[in-house]
């Protein structure tokens, strides 16, 4: 092995912990937001919007990471983007609602620049062969992230560590991560400068943006990713403690069983598809799978299945999802990679800051008085959820196969 491809190998893994602390904090608010509404004096709904914040930081900036990446080089961008998250964390720990908004947002903006730039560094330094397969490594230590911001927060949160204590530590965690990823990601990544930066970058973006192929691949990522970024990341724990009536502990655990989930299917279904060289037929039934999923956990009561299956499988099948990155790459030209992966992450969580606020209204508006929430209420509100899902099924018809075997023949 080669010192640059060990130094590679660093560097992603770095990024890869960056992602997971990252997602740690999207994901908390989930276990805490009890102890949030009373902080900062709102009501559910405005807790539910202020930290859906995060994902208006996180789509914008999105399109920002991919170009600079592909401009300037992962060393001069991702450090940046952790010290802007541990910033975020600090101004929310202030318990203050304008600056814990402003928290939230930069949160976001910043920890965007993970996932680009893993997938960035992953692209540029292994085997295209091995695309998937390394997007779903990356997104895995994401969802691990995910899942520990429940699993491993909530018995914190319950133990008597204050909201305000969690929050201060992550603040001071991100900026000692940039720092250390300013030391360790080599400084001869960045790629030659055009003099005509602006222009290049315009036409960048409108090579992927013209490509039907990208739009494609946003949207059915984004309609795969809300049933885990509106519905377990925000209203999990709390679904399960007014629908089932189950108690505090069990229901973080259980809700964190989706992001467990991604844990195991994000390499795997990457794995998968690279083995049989192809994308949609993987994209698609893992797609059905989560809709089966979603319509369980919904609308069933009783326990036919033992209560962590359902969520982790949903949680394995929506692990398709990050396939859609490996497709929009091949998709467009190869030198375009970070700009790619920016779009599409950009139209996929724009799904989840225009929609948060949404469906956090009709859950609200569907309640009984006191904004006593009960099962049916739920059923209602998140009701599109399914809809959105099966539409994925569809476009995903509509998908080019660009996987390996596809190119062979």
């Amino acid at each position: 092995m080669s010192k640059n491809v060990r130094l590679a190998i660093v560097a992603w893994l770095l990024t890869a912990v960056y992602y997971f602390y990252q997602y740690v904090m999207r994901s908390s608010p989930a276990v805490m937001m009890n102890q949030l509404s009373e902080a900062f004096g709102l009501s559910a709904l405005g807790v539910a919007s202020m930290v859906g914040l995060f994902y208006y930081g996180y789509s914008p900036f999105s399109l920002v990471a991919g170009a600079a990446l592909d401009r300037l080089g992962p060393r001069k961008v991702i450090p940046i983007g952790a010290i802007i998250v541990g910033a975020g964390a600090l101004l929310f720990s202030s318990g203050n609602h304008l600056a814990g908004s402003i928290g939230r947002f930069l949160q976001g903006a910043g920890g965007v620049f993970a996932l680009i730039g893993a997938i960035y560094i992953a692209s540029k330094h292994f085997p295209t062969s091995r695309a998937a397969t390394m997007i779903g490594a990356t997104q895995m230590f994401g969802m691990a992230g995910g899942s520990a911001g429940q699993f491993a927060v909530g018995p914190m949160i319950s133990g008597g560590v204050s909201w305000h204590s969690f929050w201060l530590w992550m603040g001071i965690a991100g900026l000692a991560l940039g720092i250390i990823l300013w030391f360790m990601i080599p400084s001869d990544e960045a790629p030659k400068q055009k003099k005509d930066w602006l222009k290049s970058t315009g036409e960048a973006f409108k090579t992927v943006f013209k490509n039907p192929q990208s739009i494609l691949c946003g949207i059915i990522a984004g309609l795969i990713f809300i049933p885990t970024t509106i519905f377990d990341m925000v209203w999990g724990v709390r679904f399960l403690q007014d629908a089932h009536g189950i108690d505090y502990s069990t229901a973080v655990l259980r809700s964190a069983s989706i992001p467990f989930g991604w844990i195991i299917g994000c390499p795997l279904l990457g794995y998968i598809s690279d083995k049989i060289g192809k994308r949609k037929p993987v994209i698609f039934t893992g797609a059905a799978v989560l809709l089966a999923c979603l319509v369980y956990i919904l609308f069933t009561k009783t326990n036919v299945l033992p209560a962590f299956i359902p969520g982790i499988i949903a949680g394995i099948a929506s692990g398709s999802a990050m396939l859609l990155y490996t497709v929009i790459k091949e998709a467009n030209p190869p030198h375009l990679g970070g700009t790619a992966t920016g779009v599409i992450n950009f139209i996929n969580f724009t799904f989840s800051a225009l929609l948060g606020p949404v469906f956090a209204w009709m859950l609200t508006k569907t309640s009984i008085e006191d904004a006593e929430l009960v099962h049916s209420n739920y059923q209602v509100a998140f009701l599109p959820l399914l809809f959105g899902v099966a539409l994925a099924i569809l476009l995903t018809l509509k998908l080019k196969e660009t996987g390996a075997a596809v190119k062979k023949t």
